[in-house]
């Protein structure tokens, strides 16, 4: 991924030298809450959101999509206590030796920025930044306590993504998922978290699942997961049209999506698979998502809600 000397977000919050470790866990707390598994004008015309807002919001949901969620949180993998491998070089403030990843998420960031602005703008919209927050090990947010162990996160009640950064190295060595666009795909799919709040989806799902049993909000989160993937290939559709992609890119974020499949990781932790416990998708829906969004390039095709996933 060709990101160095580009545009760097200043929607970044590094709080690794307040957060601490050693907190074990997943998301607690608050009411209401919920675990589910992550420059330039983007074109597409003004259809692409009127679309979106329409198909998604109000014909699944039938609410008004510019209500905008006030608690709940939504993170890349399922279930907490997954990622416990926090190897890496740190000083004791939790901040890396060299702060060259923090350049780069806060770069990546930025193209989420400018991607989602100009999808937005094209339907006189306005698009509000999300702030991403930096922490190691442990953090406090609207959504309550959150540790490492539980994996990159959105938070609705604050509009913000937590990341501790060494979820890359966990990436990496426990999942198998290498690569820099892989890591990119992790920042693009927690903003996809934010989208879907934005546009009052989070909201209405938050409302419906209070009147589901567990499996039934459990097949609604996977939905909820794989439209973020969905948006998350919608942002790599229009990065690639900058010519910041390098060969290998795409295949390394489809790995990481499989990686990171609810039955993937079930065979890996457990190994069997409880489909009826996924909340996330398996490794070939989100792959599947994922290259959809990319494919496209539109909103109108991560319609999760009225399609088979």
């Amino acid at each position: 991924m060709l990101w160095r000397g580009r545009r760097q977000s200043d929607n970044i919050e590094d709080e690794r030298s307040d957060s601490g470790g050693g907190f074990g866990g997943g998301l607690g707390g608050s009411p209401g809450q919920f675990r589910i598994p992550i420059g330039g004008r983007a074109g597409g015309g003004s259809s692409i959101i009127l679309v979106i807002l329409v198909v998604l919001a109000g014909w699944y949901f039938g609410f008004d999509p510019s209500q905008i969620l006030g608690d709940g949180s939504g993170g890349l993998v399922p279930g907490g206590g997954q990622i416990t491998d926090s190897s890496g070089s740190q000083d004791s403030t939790g901040a890396p030796a060299s702060d060259e990843m923090k350049q780069f998420v806060a770069t990546v960031l930025a193209e989420t920025e400018d991607t989602w602005t100009g999808i937005f703008k094209a339907s006189g919209l306005t698009y509000e930044d999300p702030k991403l927050v930096l922490f190691s090990g442990q953090i406090r947010s609207a959504c309550g306590f959150a540790s490492s162990a539980a994996g990159p996160f959105y938070c609705p009640g604050d509009h913000k993504v937590y990341l501790d950064m060494t979820f890359f190295q966990q990436l990496d060595q426990q999942f198998g998922a290498s690569g820099e666009f892989a890591r990119a795909y992790v920042i693009a799919h927690e903003v996809g978290h934010h989208v879907q709040n934005l546009t009052g989806i989070m909201q209405k799902f938050n409302q419906t699942r209070q009147s589901m049993g567990e499996a039934e909000a459990n097949q609604m989160s996977v939905r909820i997961e794989l439209q973020a993937d969905c948006f998350a290939g919608v942002w790599a559709h229009y990065t690639a049209q900058k010519g910041i992609l390098e060969q290998g890119d795409i295949e390394s974020a489809l790995n990481a999506a499989k990686q990171i499949g609810d039955d993937t990781l079930q065979k890996k932790m457990q190994g069997y698979v409880v489909p009826e416990s996924f909340n996330h998708g398996t490794s070939a829906q989100r792959q599947t998502w994922l290259a959809r969004g990319y494919k496209s390039g539109k909103l109108s095709d991560c319609d999760t809600f009225n399609n088979p996933v």
